[in-house]
């Protein structure tokens, strides 16, 4: 007697073959059987000729503490994502110690969001031990972030690292994949990580090949500097003989648009030599961040207090007003080449200023009567720096030519928003592949899309038995309706749940039943399965 049985569906395995008519067998949170059954179960449900495919993975988002606050994750399973992947662009909340604490929470916020929780752990071990017993909706995977390693070793220090300070970072890394990180992220574009140079990169990396640990990295620049960028890190993956994954591959910045082909060109080459180089992508043409990151570095040194202490300097706000007004050589100013009307506020943090989110600076700083960088450095004291933006800076020419390419998977590099609008790819992202780049434009078959969020994104962050229709995996299934899955969040009412899917099971458990949630949380944390030498 079977658990659960699927009946009547077009079989998607997630090997990228053409799919199968079929129904699959589930017992004890496995999958037993796949093709035509005709025995028993508990429970059939019919799924009338849709496709049956594993759950999404989404491998690359920001839910660190949203997971605690929100364990159902109805945002993430209403799109079919039975997995998350956290811990990305070196931002995490472990390891959290007392003497930083502060540094740490105030440089995550801004992406993270707060949380209820008080943070009861301290390493990262622990925060997975948090989260296990949270009893998710859906199960998590999450790196050992560079950001916040550094932050608890030596604050917000624009300095080399000290012998001593690298070997307390590579003790408490260790610790980490020891417990089950599937890797190292790091963020080089935001500080901390933007002080550290490549050399005291590769020797954080020097740890992970003893774990099979897979280095994630947000580049130092995604726009006029997304060359260098690319090749800095492949020579670190290089230099240390470890496995690379850029995340959120793009070219931002009209000048640089086109560009992207000659950093595919970079990737393929490096594979060429026989480099282990993935990428992901997120399937807009606008991202989102900090308001924070369209300043130049060296006003964000020191954390977040000293900035805001800064721009109340005159002289200071005049030099601010002069680089972002020009373009820049060594860091990517973004907003020149692209222009104050590409950059929306998605949430701020006061009643006050609420009618701003969803206008963008060009916008606010003329209802102010202010030029647009004195306005967006008095916006940034009145919210205490803590503003996410959207920021449209791609070509949608270059978004398909990343999702199109073979190496890439998708993910939606989701922030926490609580509040305000945020970038439509938290509610959107994985049916939003479905219905623009398989059924409208043709950029993907069927078979090629749910690979991208399936056994590949499995495969690459080492998550077990999972990812396939395959008897002994473990039953994360999602049933939807090629014909009629969409995206419905907008930039503008981005809050919206999409449409088609109809079934999401999670380790053999109905979770999302007729589109609604049933409550369960069958989820777990899942251990990087590495292949360890230690």
């Amino acid at each position: 007697m079977l658990d659960l049985i699927l009946k009547n569906g077009k079989i998607v395995d997630g090997t990228g073959n053409p799919w199968l008519a079929g129904d699959v067998g589930i017992k004890q949170g496995q999958i037993v059987q796949v093709g035509q059954l005709e025995q028993e179960a508990h429970r059939t449900i019919d799924v009338h000729g849709q496709v049956i495919a594993p759950g999404f993975i989404d491998g690359h988002c920001h839910s660190d503490l949203m997971i605690l606050d929100h364990p159902y994750s109805e945002i993430k399973l209403q799109q079919g994502v039975t997995t998350e992947v956290v811990g990305n662009c070196g931002l995490a909340p472990a390891p959290f110690f007392p003497e930083t604490a502060s540094l740490l929470q105030t440089y995550v916020e801004p992406i993270l969001g707060k949380t209820k929780w008080n943070w009861p752990w301290k390493t990262v071990e622990q925060y997975m031990e948090t989260l296990a017993k949270s009893s998710p909706s859906e199960n998590i995977a999450t790196y050992v972030a560079h950001g916040a390693l550094r932050i608890a070793v030596m604050g917000f220090a624009k300095r080399p690292a000290t012998r001593e300070e690298l070997d307390r970072m590579k003790q408490l890394l260790e610790e980490g994949l020891r417990a089950g990180a599937i890797g190292f992220s790091i963020g080089l574009l935001y500080a901390p990580g933007s002080y550290t140079s490549r050399e005291e990169i590769a020797e954080l990396c020097s740890v992970l090949p003893k774990y099979n640990g897979l280095f994630s990295t947000h580049i130092r620049g995604e726009g006029n500097n997304l060359l260098p960028s690319i090749e800095e890190v492949i020579w670190i993956a290089e230099k240390t003989g470890v496995s690379l994954h850029i995340s959120h591959l793009k070219a931002a910045g009209r000048a640089n648009w086109g560009k992207i082909l000659e950093a595919l060109e970079l990737i393929e080459a490096a594979r060429g030599r026989g480099m282990d180089v993935t990428v992901d992508v997120y399937p807009y043409n606008a991202g989102s961040t900090m308001l924070t990151t369209v300043l130049p570095p060296w006003v964000l040194e020191g954390g977040i207090e000293r900035t805001l202490e800064a721009f109340r300097d005159p002289a200071i706000r005049r030099r601010v007003r002069e680089e972002l007004g020009s373009e820049q050589q060594d860091w990517d100013n973004l907003v020149y080449s692209t222009g104050w009307h590409s950059v929306y506020l998605s949430a701020v943090q006061t009643d006050a200023n609420r009618p701003l989110e969803g206008k963008h600076i060009e916008e606010i700083s003329e209802l102010r009567g202010q030029h647009p960088v004195d306005c967006v450095m008095d916006l940034l004291l009145e919210e205490g720096g803590q503003i996410s933006i959207v920021y449209f800076h791609m070509s949608d020419t270059d978004v398909k030519e990343v999702i199109r390419y073979d190496k890439s998977l998708i993910a939606s590099d989701s922030l926490t928003c609580e509040s305000g609008k945020p970038h439509p790819r938290l509610y959107g992202s994985f049916p939003r592949i479905f219905a623009k780049y398989v059924r409208e434009e043709k950029t993907l078959t069927l078979e090629q899309a749910v690979r991208k969020m399936t056994s590949f994104p499995v495969q690459r962050f080492k998550l077990g038995k999972r990812g396939l229709i395959v008897p002994g995996y473990i039953a994360d299934l999602v049933v939807f309706d090629p014909a009629t899955i969409t995206d419905t969040a907008t930039y503008q009412d981005p809050r919206q749940y999409p449409t088609g899917i109809s079934e999401v099971i999670v380790r053999g458990e109905p979770t999302l039943s007729q589109g609604r949630h049933t409550r369960a949380r069958e989820g777990a944390f899942i251990p990087a399965q590495h292949c360890c030498n230690h």
